[in-house]
């Protein structure tokens, strides 16, 4: 069973933040957690000798993310999920959801297929753990679709629902809906019924539809303020509505375009770190370059870093979910731990996983990251397996993947003195 020693940085677990500990791994799991002074002996483990500057904390999870790396969630191939898999540790990202578009029914039921296989055959420690499905349409406001193809949108339909939900093998976990379409309430009480989170986006209602979906089991908001009747002092909307709801959890797109920074700390002071998640909303450009793709059945132009339809439209992001952590910390001022609670642990309670995931505790999968003092990603395991490794002491353009990563540790001796 292969053992890792992260030695000597802050350590950011569960039950509290050690300011020069360790964190001992085994095989898939984090097996020890403590100060330097309990540390135990190196006989038989790769040992990274790391510094006070540096945090160790819980991978992230990201629960909404259509592509990178060339690859979308709709390629529906095992390819394009392990594209996914293999680029996002880069960014800290340790496990996702693959998330899906509007589009003909085939074309989500082949994509869902495919998920329910990359999940039983190919879901490796060593790359970000494919968690399910967040299904998000085709049950949309064409008022409020955004980048989602209008042609396809439909009402929301339980038994629809129950034939993709079998043909991903009962892991869609998470579907965003406009509750306030015909059958939408009842879509959302079968969600909840079945422990399928439900997610209002591509929304159109007023506050009393918001809260009635409430009522009826929706405990999720689909990235805040993006796609949702926006708040007017005459009529809270959807974003006024799901701010005020304490039940309901929030997806943040925090690029600094989908939401200026003002209501990043607008939302921030409303919902606290408890009733956040961060999120990419990514499309296949991210990790590329600017030029044209497609989300969807749609060309996107990405320049600069936005994404957009040709009339303007944003659509998803190129945002690395890394890069939203320092954002975040940014615009708000709040804390690396409240930070882990909105990119590790609220995730992992919304999708029940806690249990395993989530935060650093022994027990849990070992899904690690190791922070500089710049919050940049240098290292990040996947299930007890080195999957990254930024090459670049001082946190530089030069990246490695697991494989060039693990070869210049046995070349330089790094596993002994990493110099990070």
């Amino acid at each position: 069973m292969k053992r890792w020693i992260l030695k000597n940085a802050a350590v950011y677990a569960e039950t509290g933040n050690i300011e020069q500990g360790y964190v001992l791994i085994e095989g898939e799991k984090v097996a020890a957690i403590g100060p330097m002074s309990s540390c135990p002996a190196d006989a038989g483990a790769e040992v990274i000798e790391l510094s006070p500057q540096f945090a160790v904390v819980p991978g992230f999870i990201d629960v909404h993310i259509h592509g990178a790396a060339g690859a979308d969630v709709m390629d529906a191939t095992p390819e394009a999920l392990d594209a996914m898999a293999k680029a996002l540790p880069a960014e800290g990202t340790t496990s996702f959801l693959a998330t899906t578009m509007t589009a003909p029914g085939g074309q989500i039921e082949a994509a869902l297929h495919n998920v329910a296989r990359y999940m039983a055959e190919a879901n490796r420690p060593g790359a970000a753990e494919v968690l399910g499905v967040h299904l998000e349409g085709p049950f949309l406001s064409p008022k409020r679709a955004g980048a989602q193809h209008p042609r396809h949108l439909a009402d929301p339909d339980i038994s629809l629902f129950q034939r993709w939900q079998e043909a991903a093998g009962g892991h869609i976990r998470l579907v965003t809906l406009a509750p306030e379409r015909d059958g939408g309430l009842e879509l959302v009480a079968y969600l909840k019924k079945t422990g399928v989170v439900a997610s209002i986006g591509h929304s159109d209602a007023v506050y009393d539809e918001v809260q009635a979906a409430v009522c009826a089991g929706v405990t999720h908001a689909t990235h805040l303020f993006n796609g949702m009747r926006g708040i007017h002092h005459r009529e809270p909307g959807v974003a006024g509505a799901v701010l005020m709801h304490d039940e309901v959890m929030c997806e943040l797109i925090v690029d600094g375009l989908h939401v200026a920074p003002p209501m990043v700390r607008f939302a921030y002071r409303n919902k606290g770190s408890d009733g956040l998640i961060l999120i990419t909303d990514a499309m296949r450009a991210k990790c590329l370059g600017d030029g044209r793709y497609e989300l969807g059945g749609r060309e996107v132009i990405v320049r600069g870093g936005e994404a957009r339809l040709a009339d303007g439209t944003l659509a998803g992001s190129v945002l690395k979910l890394g890069e939203a952590i320092r954002r975040v910390l940014d615009y708000t001022g709040c804390t690396l731990e409240e930070v882990i609670r909105m990119a590790s642990w609220n995730p992992a309670k919304q999708l029940r996983i806690l249990d395993r995931k989530g935060s650093l505790r022994p027990g849990k999968d070992a899904d690690v990251v190791v922070l500089n003092e710049q919050y940049e990603v240098m290292m990040t395991f996947c299930r007890g397996q080195l999957a990254y490794r930024n090459v670049a002491s001082n946190g530089g353009a030069a990246q490695a993947t697991a494989e060039e990563a693990k070869e210049a540790m046995n070349d330089d001796q790094a596993h002994r003195s990493s110099g990070l």
